[in-house]
Order: structure tokens, then sequence, then C-alpha cells
């Protein structure tokens, strides 16, 4: 199997809505991946609004042959409450998709604030059965915590063949991301790794100018992301390398140097870790835009385009400018969604972050930015 996987998670979508899926892009999108022989799929039951699943049906399910294609989706502990649930979600996924079953099965995003539901429910015991049943081939999980977590659960839970990792060369060695630290775990339990968040959501396509002319000092005919979805792959024991993308260009683009890939010099690795130093001074909120902290908000707040534009804003020279353009796209957003400042500290976002933010207090910051 080629090492880039489609990540159904950031599809095109027309408007302000992520579920109103531009259905026909992302056929081009499938055409153009399965053209280069690449297979793997990743969803989820709530990626792009809950539309996500049934779009891998229309464009991908009903249009090509099932075993030509690796399909992936997940359960996630938000969304059941007892052992009834999860039979209910994963028959909807079913349906939702049309795939009759499913390659690759995930218990999703967990960590110390879910994993334990997940044993309460028996979730490892539940999808071992949906696997001796045929309807799952291999069952995994993805997670979000340290690495002395994860050796707890690849100890007690050897059943799990893979598992799901945040890696890129900014979280390397990140204290909150622990992109090393679990891939090594991974590796000392001999599991394969399925890496998500190679460009931390665009993070590392969108890099400072300095570390933009790094790269291209280097080897001009590559993109800025390539480095990224490259450094990943060129890990060993990586298995699949999810790339969320979002048009037909960049579809293109991870094809050019993925269809035939070679991995990183050394020489190559160093430069990532130098770029990755040189963005972490200028990075104020690190979030990757995943989203999961606006389906449960109460006040309806766009956390992570929030989050972008003040990013944006950290790294302009606001002593000089004064303003930015992203103070109107703020009035913009805030017509259609709630301000920062109308958080109400219910920490519902927080629970959920797989990147674990302070998110309560970066509104706080946005809220005072934007506010003056």
């Amino acid at each position: 199997m080629k090492k880039l996987g489609f990540g159904l998670m950031r599809l095109p979508h027309n408007g302000s809505d992520p579920a109103q899926v531009d259905v026909e892009q992302v056929k081009k999108m499938v055409d153009l991946f399965m053209e280069k022989g690449f297979t793997y799929f990743d969803t989820a039951w709530m990626y792009n609004g809950f539309a996500s699943e049934r779009v891998a049906k229309e464009a991908l399910v009903d249009r090509y042959p099932r075993d030509s294609f690796t399909l992936a989706t997940k359960l996630h502990a938000g969304f059941f409450d007892s052992l009834e649930d999860r039979d209910k979600v994963f028959n909807a996924q079913l349906e939702k998709t049309g795939a009759g079953y499913f390659d690759y099965y995930l218990l999703h995003g967990v960590e110390a604030a879910m994993y334990p539901k997940y044993e309460r429910f028996d979730c490892f015991n539940w999808l071992a059965e949906k696997k001796a049943q045929g309807l799952v081939k291999r069952i995994g999980f993805s997670f979000h915590d340290t690495p002395e977590l994860l050796d707890e659960i690849l100890t007690k839970h050897p059943e799990a063949e893979f598992v799901q990792l945040q890696i890129n060369y900014l979280a390397w060695e990140s204290e909150w991301i622990h992109s090393r630290g679990c891939y090594e775990v991974a590796r000392k339990h001999g599991k394969p790794v399925i890496v998500m968040e190679p460009v931390k959501g665009g993070t590392l396509a969108r890099v400072p100018e300095d570390v933009e002319k790094l790269f291209k000092e280097h080897d001009p005919s590559m993109s800025v992301p390539s480095w990224a979805i490259r450094f990943v792959a060129s890990l060993e024991g990586v298995m699949v390398v999810l790339s969320g993308m979002s048009s037909v260009e960049q579809m293109e683009d991870n094809l050019s140097y993925m269809d035939s890939f070679k991995p990183l010099s050394e020489e190559e690795k160093a430069l990532c870790f130098k770029a990755a130093e040189l963005i972490n001074a200028k990075i104020a909120i690190p979030c990757t835009g995943c989203s999961y902290c606006t389906e449960g908000c109460p006040m309806h707040i766009a956390i992570p385009q929030y989050f972008s534009l003040y990013n944006e804003d950290m790294r302009e020279h606001l002593e000089e400018k004064g303003w930015t353009v992203n103070f109107t796209n703020y009035a913009n957003l805030h017509g259609s969604f709630g301000k920062a400042s109308d958080c109400l500290a219910c920490g519902q976002c927080e629970g959920v972050c797989p990147q674990h933010l302070p998110i309560i207090e970066n509104l706080k910051k946005v809220a005072a930015h934007y506010g003056a």
C-alpha cells in the first residue's frame, strides 16, 4: 500500500457550512488519487459536519469496486452512552458509507479523559467481535495523550493492530503532543503507525517567510507542505500518512512527490527541525483547526477560525500597522458565529481538544485583541 492516505476531514465545501461538501470536486480528487494507485481513505462519524461518511459513499464507494480501496472510520466516545449505542453508530456508519465492511476501524481520540469510557463499555472486545464477524478487517485506535498512557493501553490491549498518532516535525518534541515519545512507544510494541496531522492543520503549509526560504534554497522544486509529509513518511514503521486535502491542487501536489516516494536524507531531516525552531518561535496558539471544539459549543463560537486570524496577526508587525484585514475578517465571522467574548467558560471545548489547549484563556486573548 502506498503511504499517502486521503483524510476526508477537511473536504472542500460551499460557504461556511462544512456539511455542504463540494462533492463534484471530491470525485475529481478521488479519481486522481485512485489513478495513481493510492487506496487508503480515512473518515469518521462527525467529520465535515457529519457529512464525510455520506460523501465517501457518493464519491468513492458507489463508483469503485469494493476491493479496490481501503476505508477506515471510527467510534468516538462522545456519541455513545450504552452498549447498544455502539452498534447503533456502527450500523449507521455501514449504511452511510454503503461499504459493507470497514478495512480499518478505530476507537477515536483515545486520551486520559475518554479512555475510561472506552474501557467501561468494553470497546476493545467489541471491536474484536466486529472483526470476528467479518465487519472489520483491522482494529486499532487514534491517540492524543502521553507516551506513558499509550504504553499502558498497548500493554493491556495487544489485540490493537495499529495506532494512529499526531506526528509532525513541529510537534516532534512538543510537551503537549509528544510526537516522538508516542512514536517510540508504538515502535516498542511493534505496532504499525498511521500518521495524522502531518501538516498540523495547514500550519506547515503556510510557514513564515524565513522558513519557506530555508526549504526553497535547498530544493526549489518541492512545495512547502511536501517537507512535512515526507518527514513523517520517512519514519520507520509508518504505514500511512493522512493528508486532509481540501482541493484538487492540494491533491495534485501531494501525488507529485508521494507517487515515487523517496525518504528524506539526514541533512533534510535536520532542515525540518531547524524549521520547527523558527516556526515555534512565532506561533501564538498551536491550533490545528480540527474543529472538535465547535461541535458542542453552546455559543456557536468559531474557535479555530478566530485562532487562525489571531495567529496571523501575531506574526504581523502590529506596532507599525496598527490594523490588519483580520479585524474585518473577525467582524465578518461573528456576523454568523458567536464572538470570542461570548465564551461562557463551560469547558466543553477544552475537554475534547486533541491538542489540550487552554482554549478559554486563548479566547480571552482573541477577544482583547479584536475588541481593542
